[in-house]
């Protein structure tokens, strides 16, 4: 799902009320092991915008195959399978957990939440790469509600450009990167009370927003990392 947020009117830059959530691109990509063939390894025009007709075509079946099997593995909860069948590997930076959702979030998400409060913010902030130095930042909310009909509100409302986010999950090791989550490669899923949300950006190498928009719908199928 290909989904602006921030600015005004849905556009693209950020609003004066979204935090800096920066991704240490250096640490992810390092920390990453490398697998080979991954989703973008040896194939540059994912991330280019000169590639063929042919070769873009190429690439995009490759992308909507390891998506295809990556969910079917995430769906079944096994994570590491569905990266693995991706051409992936995920390395783990950061989890935390809290009780409310104001403070984590903005726009009209953030007002939604002054209305509704939360019963719990679960999140993640993670690496995923492929050993070629495609490496991609991965940011998971979990926001669980008191029903399933504000959980639909929610969604509907997260789920539309320019109304705001939930704040990606921060701290010391990431002020320093300039690798911003912009909203643009984005998924939701709804889990009864809880929705979950992914979203994912490009740390290094040559990731097209088709590869990055695949990694936001297996991360939200998959349960959250644990400390």
């Amino acid at each position: 799902m290909n989904r602006r947020i921030g600015g005004p009117g849905g556009g693209s830059d950020p609003g004066p009320k979204k935090a800096a959530p920066f991704v240490a691109a250096a640490v992810l990509a390092g920390s990453v092991a490398a697998t080979g063939g991954g989703i973008g390894a040896g194939t540059a025009s994912l991330g280019t915008t000169t590639s063929t007709g042919a070769a873009h075509s190429g690439a995009n079946q490759v992308i909507k195959m390891r998506k295809f099997e990556g969910k079917r593995a995430a769906r079944a909860g096994k994570a590491a399978e569905a990266w693995k069948r991706m051409g992936l590997r995920r390395s783990r930076e950061s989890f935390d957990d809290q009780v409310e959702c104001v403070t984590h979030s903005f726009g009209e998400v953030r007002e939604f939440f002054v209305r509704n409060p939360c019963r719990s913010l679960e999140q993640a902030l993670y690496g995923v790469g492929d050993g070629a130095g495609n490496v991609a930042a991965v940011s998971v909310s979990a926001v669980t509600m008191p029903s399933r009909n504000q959980v639909w509100t929610f969604k509907r409302l997260i789920d539309t450009h320019g109304t705001g986010d939930i704040t990606p999950l921060g701290g010391p090791l990431l002020k320093a990167y300039d690798v911003r989550f912009t909203g643009h490669h984005y998924d939701s899923r709804t889990q009864g009370k809880r929705l979950v949300v992914a979203e994912a950006e490009a740390v290094s190498g040559q990731l097209s927003g088709d590869a990055l928009d695949a990694i936001a719908e297996v991360a939200a199928l998959l349960p959250l990392p644990k400390r």
